[in-house]
């Protein structure tokens, strides 16, 4: 039952690219102690927490990884830029496989609670003020992750805009170079400033953002509900719907995971 649970978790195919990607264990020169817990049993221990939402101290036995050993490696891992590196090779399959659509890219932001506060923290305008955070996410036009944030939630959503489209990776493409820019982009009328259009026309991007006054709400929503359902996926992983972590790295690096795991659930259909 484990075994199955393990392997839908973390099937091959994903292992297979993840694997390389694990940063190589500095072997203590002393020698002896007890034999290095498996990586693909600590990465699909990790996946578990992300995607039930369980507390690490709730981490069941049955995976074969002790708590310290799972929260250790995640760290390590997280200060390695692990996550980062898996998004970007999921991204790359799909992109040689011709399966990211880059006529137009669409980014919104979404308000979670922050349960024990700590750095990238805010009073929530949503949430009556209480600490929270807020999820970036900037996809493709069939609502793939292409680029994922975290910011305090009394952040203004207009301030995302431009790390996002700066943190697309440059992804392989099926023919030709790399590519890094969509077409166009989509935004709501939280990024309605002129000089964000003048940034992203500079970019080489057409800017398709809505403007205060004069957009209708039902245009709008015929865009919209890309970004809508990326972060109605994104949230499809317990461990992001309450902001657990102290620590707005370890947030991150769970979003960016998150994002690397929905992108490929596309590349495995």
């Amino acid at each position: 039952m484990v075994d199955e649970l393990s392997r839908r978790l973390v099937p091959d195919e994903l292992w297979a690219l993840v694997e390389p990607l694990v940063p190589a264990h500095q072997v203590r020169p002393q020698g002896g102690g007890r034999s290095r817990v498996d990586d693909r049993a600590v990465f699909t221990a990790i996946v578990f927490v992300l995607t039930s939402g369980c507390a690490w101290r709730h981490l069941p036995p049955s995976f074969g990884v002790k708590v310290p050993t799972a929260h250790r490696r995640f760290t390590e891992w997280t200060k390695a830029g692990l996550w980062r590196r898996l998004h970007r090779a999921v991204l790359d399959e799909l992109g040689s496989q011709g399966m990211i659509d880059w006529s137009r890219a669409v980014l919104d932001g979404a308000s979670v609670r922050a349960k024990k506060g700590g750095s990238l923290t805010g009073p929530s305008p949503v949430d009556r003020g209480k600490p929270g955070s807020k999820i970036h996410a900037l996809s493709d036009r069939a609502g793939l992750p292409l680029a994922v944030a975290i910011s305090a939630a009394n952040t203004n959503d207009a301030h995302a805009l431009k790390p996002l489209i700066l943190a697309i990776p440059a992804v392989k493409s099926r023919r030709g170079p790399r590519r890094r820019k969509p077409d166009k982009l989509h935004a709501d009328k939280a990024y309605d400033q002129a000089e964000l259009r003048d940034w992203v026309r500079k970019q080489g991007i057409t800017v398709r953002i809505a403007r205060k006054g004069i957009e209708s709400s039902q245009k709008l929503g015929k865009h919209r509900w890309v970004i809508e359902r990326c972060i109605a996926w994104l949230f499809g992983y317990r461990r992001l719907t309450i902001r657990y972590e102290r620590y707005a790295n370890h947030f991150c690096a769970f979003l960016t995971l998150a994002a690397a795991l929905t992108c490929f659930k596309k590349l495995a259909k």
